[in-house]
């Protein structure tokens, strides 16, 4: 028999297996049950002492459990009639485990031993759970013959009712769980499983059992991280069996928010007592809830904008109406967020739209604020650990997901309770933009990032604005000439990484401007924009020229960089008699891409990617120009899940128009009406460029 966790049975019992009963001996008796409690209590079970000393003293027994004086060699049911006397209950347990493990052996006692742990239409009561209970301790005193061949009979208990029983059964409950699992290792991964099936699935009728105290849902919560964090102390290796069961059982992303919720808090719960997975715990949750992110932002773009509007309305009306609705009164036992029959399609398309917006919210509002107290202090070693946390989920997770759209407020945000931190964020990105060696989708996307974060960030100081810009400046440069003299026209799918960065540099420039001119004002940090209208401004040194290089290159960057940020970098840029490249415009209006870029989507921004542009320039190919030319995708464009917000409203840069910039736009909408016949008759003379790409195929 495998060594017992659970202190070894009185010795008042009978053994298993003997013929009469011996005679106890004080000095083992008083040790076993010491060293049992200690490693009990070490392991962290929390064991009523009245409880231990019940079971290992015959007066004290009776309280307790139900005596029969009879012993009924007979199949086991769940009469009032059959033996709840421990020693007898273990004495038929064992013959009926042997039996059943017996080749050709008998198995209508093992089948009987199953049934009591079936609970399905039968009553429940004082005697039936005393039943239980001496069922239990009897299996727990014969784990060892619980091989492979008793998997039927483990299911069993594993799937009985315990979580909301008297605590006496939820003791013996889990005592058994740990033995088992020590001496059957092939188990733990079961009984981890079962374990975790609690996060999400506990509701208020498993504290509601008929003659057994009221258990709330917090004490049902706490009665299964009880169990486990045993087992995890138990055996230490069960760690690396629980991660991947973790995220087995981690709802599906078209789950409710109140099973999301439920689940994620739990997971949270396990970080306390097993840190050494809370690297994977939040690595899980930041996983998931980037799927969650871009699944909701496809449904978002395909709605109408008002609909779309209205989504997001009603998540921000519901939220202020009901606060958090986690109450145990809202605990139903069903699932009321499933989709509704009676609605029609497009009704449950904008439902599950709904329901995903909340659920994102939701989530990121809990993650917000789980994080805040790390960083009341920067500079600790709190503060650094946790956003390199955040920094490896940008890595590895936000990063290389396409259109992920809020989960990056978490760096967004954190990165901004520092200076440090923001050197940190925007030197990773700089390393990820730059790096050789790395993919060019990913290059692309870390280009994004360093300038919507540059552009966006509110505590971002001036000088930071200035270095990211000249190591952007720089860097176009280098791939300026290396490539401009094999170059024979714009071709994103050969200079991707050039594009990328130069409409980065765009971004940031049609957003942080003021942070690049020479203003006398400018040392002290405030800027009069009455000194920028009507005259000539002095930029730093090096800005003009870099532009100036980049943008009349053989690499034309203004024909493949989105329409709507070239157009919007050409207004302002104009406005500020900083550069005037209209002239480029309408000749790139005339030149028609030859090579298209393989898997490249339309330029369009959904309701929660409105970058603040204008709607794109008018090419002759119409939609199809798109699918050669760089999407408007920049991270960090405005926030608008209506609870989470709160978190980062202080952080964040909005669009600003440049002073008498829309005056100067009425003026030229009047003068360009007389002209338009002209350009329509520019517009018949196509120009066809051919590209280094085309070189290849002929």
């Amino acid at each position: 028999m495998a060594p017992m966790v659970r202190p070894p049975p009185p010795t008042h019992f009978q053994p298993s297996g003997s013929a009469s009963k011996p005679t106890p001996t004080k000095t083992l008796l008083r040790k076993s049950t010491l060293a049992g409690k200690r490693k009990l209590d070490d392991a962290g079970l929390d064991l009523d002492g009245d409880d231990m000393s019940a079971s290992m003293n015959p007066a004290k027994r009776s309280r307790t459990v139900t005596f029969n004086p009879l012993v009924q060699e007979q199949l086991f049911t769940s009469s009032p009639e059959a033996p709840t006397d421990l020693y007898d209950v273990r004495r038929l347990v064992k013959k009926a485990l042997d039996e059943h493990n017996r080749a050709g052996g008998d198995d209508s006692r093992y089948d009987g031993v199953k049934e009591v742990f079936s609970t399905k239409n039968r009553s429940q009561g004082k005697a039936e759970n005393d039943l239980m209970r001496a069922h239990l301790l009897a299996l727990t005193s014969n784990v060892s013959l619980l091989g492979k061949n008793s998997s039927g009979l483990v299911r069993a208990v594993l799937e009985s009712e315990w979580v909301g029983r008297e605590e006496p059964y939820v003791r013996a409950y889990v005592s058994f769980l740990g033995n088992l699992a020590s001496a059957q290792g092939a188990y733990v991964g079961t009984v981890l499983s079962m374990l975790v099936g609690k996060f999400s699935t506990l509701r208020i009728s498993n504290g509601r059992l008929a003659d057994c105290p009221i258990v709330n849902r917090t004490q049902l919560s706490s009665r299964v991280h009880t169990a486990l964090k045993y087992l995890l102390r138990l055996i230490p290796s069960a760690s690396g069996t629980l991660a991947p069961i973790l995220a087995a059982k981690f709802p599906f992303s078209d789950e409710s928010k109140k099973a999301h919720m439920a689940f994620i808090n739990n997971l949270i719960k396990i970080t306390d007592y097993a840190p050494e997975l809370k690297s994977d715990i939040f690595a899980l949750i930041t996983e998931r809830l980037v799927k969650i992110d871009v699944q909701m932002q496809v449904d978002l773009d395909d709605l109408d904008d008002d609909v779309a509007a209205a989504v997001v309305q009603s998540v921000s009306i519901r939220t202020d109406l009901t606060g958090d609705d986690d109450s145990e009164a809202d605990d139903s036992d069903s699932d009321s967020d499933a989709s509704d029959d009676s609605l029609g399609e497009e009704e449950n398309r904008v439902k599950t739209v709904h329901d995903n917006v909340e659920k994102m919210d939701a989530i990121l509002d809990t993650l917000f604020e789980l994080y805040t107290p790390h960083f009341e202090d920067p500079l600790s070693s709190s503060a650094i650990a946790t956003f390199d946390t955040l920094l490896s989920h940008f890595r590895n997770i936000i990063l290389p997901t396409y259109r992920s759209r809020h989960t990056q407020f978490l760096l967004f945000h954190f990165a901004q309770t520092s200076e440090h931190l923001i050197d940190t964020f925007a030197g990773e990105c700089v390393d990820l933009a730059f790096k050789s060696g790395r993919p060019a989708v990913l290059k692309q996307a870390a280009a994004a990032y360093l300038a919507s974060f540059v552009s966006r960030g509110a505590n971002v100081l001036p000088h930071v604005v200035r270095d990211v810009f000249d190591y952007i400046g720089t860097n176009l440069d280098l791939i300026r000439s290396e490539n401009e003299l094999s170059c024979r026209g714009p071709d994103l799918q050969r200079y991707s990484t050039f594009y990328a960065t130069t409409q980065a540099l765009l971004y940031i420039f049609c957003f942080r401007w003021r942070d690049l001119v020479v203003s006398p004002s400018a040392e002290e940090g405030e800027i009069d924009e009455e000194d920028f209208v009507g005259r000539d401004l002095e930029w730093r040194a090096g800005v003009k020229e870099l532009l100036d290089r980049t943008i009349y290159s053989k690499l034309n960057p203004l024909k493949i960089c989105c329409p709507s940020i070239v157009e919007e970098f050409a207004k302002i840029a104009h406005h500020l008699r900083f550069m005037y490249v209209y002239p480029l415009l309408a000749t790139n209006k005339r030149i028609r891409l030859s090579q298209f870029a393989l898997g490249a989507g339309s330029a369009s921004s959904g309701l929660l990617r409105d970058s603040g542009f204008s709607t794109g320039v008018a090419t002759e190919d119409g939609e199809e120009e798109s699918w050669h030319q760089l999407e408007a995708y920049f991270p960090f464009d405005p926030y608008q899940l209506p609870k989470s917000r709160r978190w980062i409203e202080n952080d964040y840069v909005s669009w600003r128009g440049v002073p008498g910039l829309r005056q100067d736009e009425e003026e030229e909408d009047d003068d360009s009406s007389d002209s338009g016949d002209d350009d329509e008759e520019d517009d018949d003379d196509d120009v066809e460029v051919d590209t280094a790409t085309d070189d290849e195929e002929n």
